[in-house]
């Protein structure tokens, strides 16, 4: 659990770090989007690097990019799984490898591998775009400042906003305070790791619920401080520092164009597809 880096912020003065937060979430949806158009050898190499150079400008440390991944590596390696067993062939594929009902096809690793790089750069950029290099106050001004027009149907935005940022800054939080039960569990002779998956799970019991009830320790002291300092909601209230876009905020809208734009037009002009 010390490797899942959501919700940190690493402060930084790179061009991702000074771009506006309103236009990072907008290029994340870009990001997003160009990542699934990606059907073509040539298009994942394309997201693949646009990433990796995304990663490089932000001056995130590359360790911990890695990071990010390894939580999630039991999905990774279950999803290719699936592709590559349940991938249906075109008629008149020759299977590369056949052993009773199972056949393997050439396709198939293709699409795991297609697969793996999308989960990874899917991550990766996001966490990048937003996470890593957006303090929980930008990010909240953002989610608020973007979603106005809802206040037309009575939506409470600003409340829903500071909800969305508590709940993420508070991953961190949490991790740490789960390690530390564990620790403690561990000190008095709880074992996490012998046994089967029933026995593992029972052994769950004892952070979970110490776990639970810090989590609404912690709450209700957050919600007596912010009564304290007489926080009333987004009725009447204004911000300090109002954020005006500079003319570098083009940049990454530029930049997340560019990929949709590519990989479109790589899909277009090589045939070879994935589905």
């Amino acid at each position: 659990m010390k490797d899942v880096t959501l919700g940190q912020f690493f402060p930084g003065n790179s061009i991702v770090h000074r771009t506006d937060a309103r236009i990072k979430l907008l290029c994340v949806i870009a990001y997003i989007v160009g990542i699934f158009l990606a059907k073509s050898a040539a298009a994942y190499a394309l997201v693949l690097v646009a990433t990796v150079l995304l990663a490089l400008v932000s001056s995130i440390p590359m360790s911990t990019l890695l990071k990010s991944l390894k939580p999630l590596t039991f999905i990774i390696i279950i999803t290719s799984i699936i592709n590559i067993f349940w991938y249906t062939a075109p008629e008149g594929a020759v299977p590369l490898v056949e052993f009773w009902k199972i056949k393997i096809y050439a396709g198939g690793l293709m699409t795991a591998v297609y697969m793996i790089l999308r989960i990874a750069c899917l991550i990766v950029g996001t966490s990048v775009l937003l996470t890593y290099t957006t303090s929980p106050i930008a990010l909240t001004d953002a989610i608020e400042s973007l979603l106005v027009p809802l206040k037309i149907i009575k939506l409470p935005v600003h409340e829903f906003a500071m909800m969305m940022t508590i709940a993420l800054r508070f991953i961190p939080t949490l991790i740490e305070e789960t390690n530390k039960i564990m620790a403690a569990q561990k000190s008095r002779g709880a074992d996490f790791s012998s046994g089967g998956l029933t026995k593992r799970a029972k052994a769950m019991i004892p952070i979970i619920i110490p776990l639970f009830i810090s989590a609404f320790r912690r709450a209700d002291d957050l919600a007596i401080a912010m009564e304290c300092r007489c926080y009333r909601g987004g009725s009447g209230r204004t911000k300090m520092n109002i954020k005006k876009l500079a003319p570098t905020d083009i940049l990454l809208p530029l930049f997340t164009a560019a990929i949709i734009a590519g990989a479109v037009l790589l899909n277009k002009f090589v045939p070879f597809n994935i589905v």
